[in-house]
């Protein structure tokens, strides 16, 4: 077992490294992970209240709905329209990308900042299992936290307003409900995932570089090629192909759009394969500079 993870042990004390089935290096990289959220608990705490802000919303009005009714008289049960659920999954998957972008932004230039990285250093993790923790906090952990928080949250609002605030509904699984949950999980893993990785491994270097102000050094680049591109050549390729990426392939930033694209037609996009590779190409360069960067 590797010493990095020996605990001393005693009554009521296990070792933290029992992660069976794991090579050492992906041990390592597993404990990296858990960091980042023990450090960063914005990532989760801040979806977490979003989602109680919804059902709570959703409870109000659920509530007041029935109030309504029953003073009217009318024989009918309260119809809470789907929208709602899409609602819910757009501010929930809108909350966790902002938190993705920031943990990005200072995830390298946070353990300068506070001279941590000094501490860490020290410990026997290499750089590129640092590097790739931290990228893996936005391109993995984040995408399934948004879409367990997003199951869980609709299939609350779901059993409210079925069985408390209209009655027992036999048809309490909703197919569309079910198919919304698939296209969910396929467009966090395509787009937020796959799609958007060279945005949060560009974010990565800049926190890895920048010495202060992250956030401008981390837009003026791009904003001032647009610029030049404009001034110089009177075209706007760049700014075009910045756009193209935001909107994801076939336009289809939109959860029910990307129903349009099938896996095949995503994998065989070759902006799909030339943003890996300079996902890839961001990634090393950020490893290279906090191997040799220093506190700021």
């Amino acid at each position: 077992m590797d010493s990095q993870f020996n605990v001393i042990s005693g009554p009521g004390i296990q070792s933290r490294a029992a992660v069976p089935g794991l090579p050492p290096i992906a041990r390592t990289l597993y404990w990296s992970i858990k960091r980042e959220l023990w450090e960063n608990r914005s990532i989760y705490i801040a979806p977490l209240i979003v989602a109680g802000l919804i059902l709570l919303g959703n409870a109000i009005g659920g509530i007041g709905g029935n109030f309504t009714s029953s003073i009217n008289g009318a024989n009918h049960t309260q119809t809470f329209s789907l929208r709602s659920y899409d609602f819910a999954a757009d501010l929930i998957m809108g909350t966790t990308l902002l938190v993705a972008i920031f943990y990005c932004l200072d995830a390298l230039y946070g353990e300068r900042r506070d001279r941590s990285i000094l501490f860490w250093k020290s410990m026997p993790v290499s750089d590129t299992v640092t590097v790739l923790a931290k990228a893996s906090i936005p391109l993995v952990v984040i995408p399934l936290l948004t879409f367990g928080l997003t199951v869980v949250t609709q299939a609350i609002m779901f059993l409210l307003n079925g069985t408390i605030f209209r009655g027992l509904n036999p048809e309490w699984v909703h197919p569309r409900l079910l198919q919304d949950w698939v296209g969910l999980l396929y467009h966090l893993v395509a787009i937020h995932s796959l799609w958007y990785s060279p945005f949060f491994a560009w974010m990565l270097l800049v926190s890895a570089w920048a010495r202060r102000a992250v956030f401008l050094w981390a837009v003026l680049p791009p904003a001032g090629i647009g610029i030049l591109e404009r001034l110089v050549f009177h075209s706007s390729h760049f700014a075009e192909m910045l756009k193209n990426r935001v909107d994801g392939p076939q336009g289809s930033m939109n959860t029910h759009s990307m129903t349009r694209v099938t896996p095949a037609e995503l994998l065989a996009a070759p902006g799909l394969w030339i943003g890996l590779a300079i996902t890839a190409i961001f990634l090393g360069l950020a490893i290279q500079l906090r191997r040799y960067r220093g506190p700021v």
